[in-house]
């Protein structure tokens, strides 16, 4: 066994299996896991994937949201400990990868059509 099966081997174990098919221009709830004093609890986090990066373990997804005017993006790495879910909750029609355009954006324009060939 060369270097790169053990490590395939090693991200095998800590890869999550119920991740569903994201993709770019998503709106998505992702629950973090919060620690406050000695208590866990849940939060959901929901927005607009923008971003998808890398693959396997390594797995990220750029979330952007509007917040009392503000404009907030959280990167999730997929298979973390700290993200406890993930659900599509509309998929949006994008025609690129990236869409880094919609930080310009402001108010009605930040939205996207709605996708309805792909299920939820």
């Amino acid at each position: 066994m060369n270097v790169q099966e053990i490590i395939r081997s090693v991200e095998a174990e800590h890869l999550k299996t119920d991740l569903p098919i994201i993709f770019a221009g998503d709106t998505v709830r992702v629950g973090v896991r919060i620690q406050e004093g000695g208590k866990e609890r849940i939060q959901p986090f929901e927005g607009t994937v923008i971003a998808l990066r890398n693959g396997g373990i390594n797995e990220s997804i750029t979330v952007r949201r509007i917040f009392q005017g503000v404009g907030v993006e959280r990167v999730f790495l997929l298979h973390a400990p700290r993200v406890a879910d993930i659900k599509v909750l509309r998929r949006g029609k994008a025609r690129r990868a990236k869409l880094y355009y919609l930080r310009d954006r402001i108010g009605k324009a930040t939205r996207l059509k709605q996708r309805f060939d792909r299920p939820i």
